[in-house]
């Protein structure tokens, strides 16, 4: 992985939410399918299918994206784009328009932090239920494992071993990097959208998640860290 030029990685995390405000709000059939799920995330006496609602911003057929935020690397800079919007549609076919401009051949690979297990196929979900054609750089349909161009740092971070999930914000403390969590954290994520209805406050989130992964395959490559990272919102 490390023979991949940096200025070849496109990093990338998302932000989702539930897609309705609560629990009553959400139409049958889909509050009966949820309850079959929530049943399934019951861990304590006294959880609901209603108290545990918050959390379906994590499935893709329950939850929508509200913010893409990508980086690269480029003239000893780093280039930073978000797309943010109530409208998921939207949010989504003006990344999908971007995914497809010429620049992003198969020379270029895509890099999130759990992003084999989330982000990308969240993406692509989502994509194929609101209709918006896979750009050919997410279609890993048909593709070998090793032909995918997908990275990922908790993949990365575990050389193997499959039994523990590493945050960002831990690995971030063990390299020493600012922790991204400075304001808020996923957990609060459908809240401050939901209630305090401040998109703009996730996208800063967002970005600095973006700005964290690189830094961290920086290390998990053996490159040496930019501390002093110029960044460059396009």
């Amino acid at each position: 992985m490390s023979d991949i030029p940096i200025e070849n990685i496109l990093f990338l995390d998302i932000e989702t939410v539930p897609q309705y405000s609560n629990y009553h709000d959400v139409p049958e059939p889909f509050k009966a399918l949820w309850d079959k799920k929530a049943k399934r995330l019951i861990q304590k006496e006294g959880d609901t299918p209603e108290g545990l609602y918050p959390r379906a911003g994590i499935y893709s057929e329950f939850g929508k994206i509200i913010c893409i935020s990508i980086g690269y690397f480029h003239d000893e800079g780093f280039r930073m784009k978000s797309f943010a919007n109530d409208d998921e549609s939207i949010l989504l076919t003006e990344f999908s328009n971007l995914l497809n401009n010429k620049k992003f051949t198969n020379k270029w690979n895509v890099c999130a932090h759990n992003g084999k297990e989330f982000d990308f196929p969240y993406i692509t979900r989502r994509m194929l239920i609101l209709g918006i054609p896979i750009p050919p750089l997410l279609n890993i349909n048909g593709k070998k494992p090793w032909e995918t161009p997908f990275l990922d740092t908790m993949e990365m971070w575990k050389f193997g071993d499959y039994k523990n999930y590493t945050s960002l914000e831990l690995l971030a403390a063990i390299f020493n990097i600012p922790t991204p969590k400075d304001d808020i954290d996923g957990s609060q994520v459908a809240s401050v959208y939901w209630i305090e209805k401040d998109l703009q406050r996730i996208v800063t989130y967002c970005n600095k998640d973006v700005i964290t992964i690189f830094r961290i395959y920086l290390h998990l490559t053996g490159k040496p860290d930019i501390k002093d990272l110029k960044v460059f919102y396009i």
